[in-house]
């Protein structure tokens, strides 16, 4: 015996169905596209105080919210150069007049945005607000954070030909980061050495001193993707060579016609001439004030004032400028 099969429900269950698939079909696009913020409504507003500036400084953070959003979460976040993932950083409310404010220090360089904070059901935000289409994020601001260079500044004195150390930091630290030493000559800046950080930023840059005189030195970090370039002052250097020196009392007259306090005596310098003279650790910067020695295989006679800063009394080698 056959089963008859009922073709007027069959029809009906049919178009009942071909009714019920387009309609979930519109509520999935329509959950999809609100997920991917296509019905996000107008967009935040920022503004930075800004937008280069020194390591471990505060920076602030200015927007505007359309209105009616007053109460709203908004959250600030931030991409550092060479990455490609936001972190939140702060959460701040929209305030009466639509205007909201971030303060944060920053380490590295990188982009900056406002986001709005979806409202929870445990929230205590209105539920029109919560209901309300959230802000589209803000567009990114960019900022740049110079690196931060701690380096002693302080003069040295070396013997020609022997090297000097001078150690640093450079912040945010990093290891393997490039920092040269540079010096001063005529009127360029030339690289003497280059040195690489250590993980905690530490570094020692290794010169061995040429000719005499004195060099102004500064330290310099080129920056990377994750901050900018810096430089700074670092000192001086001066390269001293041995010289043989006896001292006297300069009591009477002097061939230059003055005393220098520490005066120096040199049979060819012009008058006035600045020496830095060294002996056992200690140095003066002395002037030539008088002519002499002219005792054979002697180049200096020390007044008294600068033979006693140095304590040396009789005839000894120093290292001098000149």
């Amino acid at each position: 015996m056959r089963t008859k099969v009922n073709l007027r429900a069959l029809h009906v269950g049919a178009g009942a169905l071909a009714l019920a698939v387009p309609g979930a079909a519109v509520a999935l696009e329509s959950g999809a596209a609100q997920a991917l913020g296509a019905t996000a409504g107008p967009a935040l507003h920022t503004s930075v105080s800004r937008h280069s500036l020194r390591y471990d400084h505060d920076l602030t953070v200015n927007g505007t919210a359309p209105s009616g959003d007053t109460g709203r979460k908004v959250q600030l976040q931030f991409l550092a150069g060479g990455h490609s993932s936001w972190r939140g950083l702060q959460e701040t409310t929209v305030r009466s007049d639509n205007r909201f404010s971030f303060r944060v220090r920053l380490a590295r360089s990188g982009r900056l945005r406002a986001v709005s904070v979806p409202a929870s059901a445990t929230s205590s935000t209105p539920v029109a607000q919560a209901a309300a289409t959230p802000p589209s994020p803000s567009d990114p601001q960019r900022v740049g954070v110079m690196a931060s260079l701690q380096v002693p500044r302080r003069s040295r004195v070396s013997q020609t030909g022997h090297r000097i150390s001078l150690r640093g930091r450079l912040l945010p630290t990093q290891g393997g980061l490039t920092v040269r030493l540079l010096g001063r000559s005529a009127r360029s800046w030339r690289t003497l050495a280059r040195a690489r950080t250590g993980r905690r930023g530490g570094f020692v840059l290794r010169y061995a001193v040429r000719g005499t005189g004195t060099r102004l030195l500064r330290v310099n970090f080129r920056g990377d993707a994750s901050n900018r370039g810096n430089w700074v002052r670092a000192g001086s250097v001066t390269g001293l060579v041995p010289r043989v020196a006896s001292w006297y009392n300069d009591g009477g007259n002097t061939a230059c016609g003055f005393h220098a306090r520490f005066g120096v005596a040199n049979r060819t310098l012009p008058c006035g001439t600045k020496v830095t003279v060294a002996y056992h650790g200690r140095s003066v910067l002395a002037t030539v004030d008088d002519r002499g020695p002219y005792v054979g295989g002697r180049d200096y006679d020390l007044n008294q004032n600068t033979a006693g800063a140095l304590g040396m009394y009789g005839v000894a080698t120093v290292l001098t400028s000149r």
